[in-house]
């Protein structure tokens, strides 16, 4: 224990007569300003914490030191100390060429990590000439179709020296397999390579809704990923674990802890049952969280987060090696909170969410750019993001301590409070069956539903306030420059499509297709078989077409 339980006694009975004599008083005089306070996620709060409120705080159990077990404070010894986190901002738009001209220059500006953003119908595993495609090529995120637009993309950027974060899942291994391929011709091996993709497909059936296939042979892809890369490309992050569209679907943040870490659950699970010895391929899991707008639950949510991570790796998988417990992840400031109205408030939100990832340990971070609620990024919003961070880690004076928050009464209160109802959740999941279960009955989707709807009564009541919106509105508005995407774009980009078609082996295109059909209705390791099938130039919607007539396509069971 922390405190004896004398000691705890005094507390409590000097915390009752500050609530009679001091507190009461005033407030008999002064009201509160609101009839209750809570967090986002309308969790109430105390109006003090004290030891008395964390009961009997075992300190080694709980909280510990930084780099050990259970990593409440940091999967890192000397944290920000030793090194500062990533800054990676999310950037790809139009044709690979415009994408490898911003890349150029935010890495010349300071950024120390890629992240690859994908247009809709790479996402859904379309190629730009399908006419599903129509409308949207490189409007939301960057067209990759073949090959050739990696080799665009990451032209001049030498792969061993970077980090490359791709933001991609039913076609996941696809997109790597081109990564692998480009850094094969610039002379790097697939061992020095790192980097991310996203590949949490049970994250889209839950929030973000791009999947392709049904779960249970999306999983199947997913473990001969994390086969094929432990065994040759050892540095690369097979799975992002992500709750940040969880979270932008609605969720509470103890929904985005619950049924993220039940996501990786899922995963460790399928990967022992795939064979996979659980210490080869846990340590290269990541994960992936939302940093909203509550600043103290946010910093909770990641430290408990680690807590419950370390406790099921260690006790539920039993897993040796310490680098399976260590969660590690990336943060990305909430996109559902910037405003359309006064676009200018978005810098704020954006700084006070990128603090408290820093506080909370991230290993990685992006960070908003104030006029994505209306368009993607432009050049000048982008380099204000990237400064946002750069003035957090070179002026702030945050990072010179390694746990700066580590033993506050409220904090550690509600990292126990958030561990509580995470756990409970995860309970119930166990019981429906697992993940994929729960997802099949629509339970972790009924949930955020339900808290979405919540939280839009109290927007509307006005119990939650969102500045510009509804408190503090202004009438007149002055727009801002927005990065419009000519329709130029589409055409360039199906015209380079063709030209690929057209110089390409078509018979070894065939012939790799042919192979990759017969490992999805067999047990060959699809990885190895899309890492050749894009060398010959496959393009993915080739590749995603062959397997869909395997696999079939996903229905929404909530969907008519």
């Amino acid at each position: 224990m922390l405190f004896d339980r004398e000691a705890l006694k005094q507390i409590i009975r000097q915390k009752e007569s500050w609530t009679r004599d001091e507190l009461e008083r005033l407030l008999a005089k002064s009201p509160p300003r609101l009839s209750r306070f809570s967090t986002i996620s309308d969790k109430e709060i105390p109006p003090l914490c004290t030891p008395a409120d964390l009961g009997d705080f075992d300190h080694d159990a709980r909280l510990g030191l930084p780099g050990r077990y259970p990593y409440t404070r940091g999967v890192q010894p000397s944290m920000y100390r030793g090194r500062l986190w990533t800054m990676r901002q999310f950037a790809g738009f139009g044709t690979p060429e415009d994408t490898n001209k911003r890349y150029r220059y935010l890495l010349g500006q300071g950024q120390t990590g890629l992240s690859v953003a994908f247009h809709y119908p790479t996402l859904m595993g379309y190629d730009s000439d399908h006419p599903r495609s129509r409308g949207e090529v490189g409007k939301c995120g960057v067209a990759v179709d073949s090959l050739r637009d990696m080799e665009v993309i990451f032209d001049g950027i030498p792969l061993d020296k970077v980090t490359t974060s791709m933001t991609i899942n039913g076609p996941a291994g696809i997109l790597l397999a081109m990564y692998i391929a480009v850094a094969e011709k610039q002379g790097v091996r697939p061992d020095q390579i790192g980097g991310t993709i996203q590949n949490d497909i049970l994250k889209e059936y839950i929030a973000q809704k791009s999947w392709i296939f049904p779960p249970r042979p999306s999983m199947r892809i997913i473990t001969d990923i994390l086969a094929y890369c432990t065994e040759r490309v050892p540095r690369w992050n097979t799975i992002s674990i992500s709750g940040y569209h969880i979270r932008e679907a609605g969720s509470t943040a103890a929904q985005e802890l619950a049924f993220t870490l039940a996501d990786g659950i899922g995963y460790v699970q399928a990967g022992v049952e795939a064979g996979l010895d659980v210490d080869a391929f846990a340590p290269r899991l990541s994960y992936f969280f939302n940093a909203h707008s509550d600043f103290f639950e946010e910093i909770a949510k990641y430290r408990a987060a680690r807590r419950m991570w370390a406790r099921f790796m260690r006790e539920r998988f039993h897993a040796k090696d310490e680098a399976s417990w260590k969660l590690r992840f990336h943060s990305q400031t909430a996109g559902c909170s910037l405003t359309a109205q006064q676009p200018l408030n978005n810098v704020v939100r954006t700084a006070l969410q990128a603090l408290s990832a820093v506080l909370g340990g991230t290993q990685s971070l992006h960070t908003n750019s104030l006029d994505e609620t209306l368009a993607l990024p432009t050049e000048e919003s982008v380099t204000v993001a990237l400064r946002t961070q750069q003035i957090i880690a070179e002026e702030s004076g945050v990072p010179n301590n390694i746990d700066p928050l580590g033993g506050s009464y409220f904090v550690e209160w509600l990292t126990d409070q958030l561990e509580a109802e995470a756990q409970r959740y995860i309970d119930k999941i166990d019981e429906l069956g697992g993940i994929i279960r729960a997802i099949e009955l629509g339970f972790p989707q009924k949930e955020i539903g339900d808290a979405a709807y919540h939280y839009q009564l109290q927007l509307e009541k006005r119990e939650k306030v969102v500045v510009g919106v509804n408190k503090y509105v202004m009438k007149e508005e002055r727009p801002i420059p927005t990065l419009k995407i000519e329709e130029e774009v589409e055409r360039r980009q199906v015209a380079a499509l063709q030209e690929v078609k057209r110089k390409r082996d078509a018979a070894a295109v065939q012939r790799h297709l042919a192979r990759i059909e017969a490992a999805a209705r067999g047990s060959g390791n699809l990885m190895a078989e899309f890492v050749e099938a894009v060398k010959v130039y496959c393009t993915q919607g080739e590749i995603i077409q062959t397997l869909k007539g395997v696999f079939g396509e996903h229905k929404d069971p909530g969907m008519l």
